[in-house]
């Protein structure tokens, strides 16, 4: 993922900066609790698209 569109991207639930998880190609929202995926290089910034992350990943990010 290229770092500059990083930097351009918001969680579009609650407009807070997202991470790349590069070993599961998505895109965390901590603030969320979501993982947005990113398939072929293009993510994915849909709600229901989204996964609901586990307090296990949570606490692992912190």
């Amino acid at each position: 993922m290229d770092a500059k569109l990083l930097e351009l991207l918001v969680c579009p639930v609650t407009k807070g900066p997202l991470r790349f998880d590069r070993e599961r190609q998505e895109l965390i929202s901590h603030s969320a609790r979501l993982a947005y995926p990113v398939r072929d290089g293009i993510p994915v910034l849909l709600e229901n698209e989204a996964r609901t992350l586990t307090d296990d990943e949570i606490d692992e990010a912190s």
